[in-house]
């Protein structure tokens, strides 16, 4: 989705290249998400007025690759890049397209005039900005762009001008102004009107704060300023949105430096890994906080308490993530690198939490709700993408070992049905980021339904990890490319500790269960085996990449094999491709069977093999060719497969990880054939934070 980078210096002297570097370098930090076009806005020179504090606010757009924004900003003219500021703000944004095709009037930061006085960068969108846009028509106000953000940005600027004359606060300005949207949104502001003055604020999408300063915190959280609504603000808005016009009630609730140096540096981003480079002492913000820059302090506001117990404090945490970790090192791909930090992936997964001498799984998340668990009716996993695969591909065995039913669910169809929820019922949510929008929305439906929550997420701090009762974060590091790789595989392995720990007390399980934890032991050392066939799947991709579509078979623990691996060959290399389940193979799928249809089969030597070997026999009557995937063990089949890739044997429901690992290199190496952008793959988002 849209990355968001934003930078606050308070008595700290940097130069106008030193700023417009840190939120080019931001952004550069942002791009794995995605984006066609990107933006910045920064000061330039004094205005002349009365107040000599006031600088013109500079914006820059250009669609494109950040790259080209660098360039066209170095291009700028009668700019002083030496000049020195020891109070600024700069806010910089990647677009991803939702309203309005790829353009520079289209991009971030949006504006509300052609002096720039207000600008804002904005992640999500407003679903009531046509009502909005239309009032603010009818009051003679012109748009320029087609996006929902100007319309945002437009209305802070109809409050200022109805309200300047009372000496209106940026805060309480914001406030207004986002009590009337509804949607989803992180949103980042900058005035001319409110120099060295930021604010940021979210709903629904992700936004986290890095604090950087000389001195130690007097405290390590910031307690909330709740809001007040105001019965006697009257305004032509009132009536037309339902939402309440907020004041604040002042109070001192800020963050405090311990000692004499008041200089700070505020860091603002979509992501961690944008900020992880100059600070590791970040705040998340929740759903509709309000933080507030001012003469170096920061505040957070929010509406009045809307929940019993809600939090009154947002913590500073310390983020572990270093920033070797966001590098690409020796790789020419983040993808490519993230394909093979797998064996060390699937291991930071299982680390602390698998014993393989005790044979006994550990999952702290969770341990004060497995009584519970284990009672429910029923596990409903819910997902989207490549983390819905990671559910499939471990459904059977969580059927197996819990005995219970067992539900799959793409989040959006799980809404869209309006699923009866019971409260015996365990929901389980997975999302790499944790920030899904359809993702979010099935969780709180649920939670308001009364069942228990459980979160599996790959991020720190997100919606999901906050909001789920317990949870299992899948640790298996930055995940920069687009294209899910060492999440799903981790995503896996996390649903099968989880599968284990909920059988611990069945002795008839026992012996399954310790063949799997033997197989978790040498799961890393099979992976790297995996990896080594990196050459000779390029020599397929190389017969591949010209073909225009891609069929690929399986069935049982591989039928989610199959899907992810047809959905890796989508993403990345645009080619059509899809994931059959081979005992479906003569209910349709055959008729696309012929000697020109590149196929890949995935045949394992478990309980389905016959049956997949009869659908293998099916498809050489009809000319096909198909490339196996199999057992390197097997010789039968290696015997009479002209074609094959093999992996080692496993403990059958974990095959899946090892067999995905060749799809994966597959669809990589046809993707940088064709020329393609691996990590950034056209019209897709790393955090899909727009339903």
């Amino acid at each position: 989705m849209c990355g968001i980078f934003g930078y606050l210096n308070y008595l700290v002297k940097r130069d106008r290249r030193f700023i417009a570097d840190i939120l080019m370098n931001g952004l550069h930090r942002l791009e794995y998400r995605g984006y066609d076009s990107s933006g910045i806005a920064f000061d330039g020179d004094n205005i002349e007025e009365n107040n000599n504090n006031k600088r013109a606010c500079i914006v820059v757009r250009q669609k494109g690759k950040v790259e080209e924004l660098e360039h066209a900003v170095k291009s700028l003219e009668n700019i002083d890049w030496n000049g020195e500021f020891s109070i600024h703000v700069g806010i910089a944004h990647t677009r991803w397209a939702t309203h309005g095709e790829p353009s520079a009037v289209n991009s971030h930061p949006q504006r509300s005039d052609e002096q720039n006085q207000f600008v804002c960068v904005h992640n999500g969108i407003i679903t009531n900005y046509k009502d909005i846009k239309q009032f603010l028509i009818n009051r003679n106000y012109i748009f320029e762009s087609e996006t929902d953000t100007e319309v945002v940005i437009k209305l802070v600027k109809y409050l200022y001008d109805k309200h300047k004359n009372e000496n209106i606060g940026f805060q309480k300005l914001i406030e207004m102004a986002c009590s009337q949207l509804e949607g989803a949104f992180a949103l980042l502001f900058k005035s001319v009107h409110y120099p060295g003055q930021l604010c940021a604020t979210r709903r629904g999408s992700p936004m986290v704060i890095g604090v950087k300063c000389a001195d130690a915190f007097g405290s390590n959280h910031i307690p909330v300023m709740f809001s007040k609504a105001d019965s006697e603000i009257t305004d032509n808005l009132r009536g037309v949105f339902s939402p309440p016009l907020l004041i604040t009630d002042q109070a001192t609730t800020d963050l405090t430096v311990a000692g004499n140096d008041r200089s700070i540096e505020y860091y603002f981003a979509s992501d961690a890994s944008a900020i992880i480079e100059h600070t590791n002492q970040v705040i998340f913000m929740e759903d509709d906080d309000l933080a507030v820059v001012n003469n170096g302090t920061l505040t957070i506001h929010r509406a009045q308490h809307e929940v019993s117990g809600q939090s009154t404090i947002r913590e500073i945490i310390e983020l572990k993530i270093e920033l070797q970790q966001i590098m690409k090192g020796n790789y020419k791909y983040f993808m490519q690198k993230e394909i093979f930090e797998q064996p060390e992936s699937v291991v930071n997964t299982m680390r602390g939490r698998v014993n393989f001498n005790t044979k006994k799984v550990v999952l702290g998340g969770i341990k004060d709700y497995i009584n519970e668990i284990r009672r429910c009716r029923r596990l409903i996993l819910i997902a989207c993408g490549t983390s819905y695969h990671s559910a499939v591909a471990t459904r059977q065995l969580l059927e197996e070992l819990s005995e219970l039913p067992v539900m799959v669910e793409l989040a959006s169809d799980f809404l869209d049905r309006n699923t009866p929820v019971f409260r015996d019922d365990v929901c389980m949510f997975i999302s790499q980021s944790g920030e899904t929008a359809d993702t979010i929305l099935a969780l709180r439906y649920c939670k308001q339904r009364g069942a228990l929550i459980l979160g599996f997420t790959n991020t720190v701090g997100s919606s999901i990890s906050r909001e789920s009762h317990c949870g299992i974060h899948i640790n298996a590091g930055p995940e920069i490319g687009v294209a899910s790789t060492k999440a799903y595989t981790s995503q896996f392995l996390a649903l099968v500790l989880f599968g284990l720990v909920l059988s611990e007390d069945s002795i008839s399980k026992e012996a399954r269960r310790n063949d799997i934890i033997d197989g978790l032991q040498k799961l890393p050392e099979l992976i790297k085996e995996v990896l080594n066939c990196d050459k000779q799947i390029r020599d397929f991709a190389e017969n591949l990449y010209e073909k225009s579509s891609l069929l690929v078979m399986g069935r049982g623990f591989n039928f989610a094999t199959c899907l992810e691996g047809a959905l890796k060959v989508k993403e990345l290399t645009y080619m059509h491709s899809e994931g059959i389940l081979a005992g479906e193979l003569k209910h349709g799928p055959l008729a696309m069977v012929d000697d020109t249809m590149p196929i890949v089969m995935i045949i394992m030597d478990d309980p389905v093999k016959t049956k997949c070997m009869n659908a293998y026999s099916q498809v050489l009557a009809r000319g096909g060719q198909p490339v196996l995937i199999c057992n390197d063990d097997d010789e039968e089949l290696i015997k009479i497969a002209p074609r094959y890739i093999t992996v080692p044997r496993t403990v059958d429901c974990l095959q899946g990880i090892l067999c995905v690992v060749p799809m994966q290199l597959l669809s990589f190496h046809i993707a940088v054939l064709r020329g393609y952008d691996v990590d950034c793959p056209r019209n897709l988002a790393k955090s899909v934070t727009v339903a």
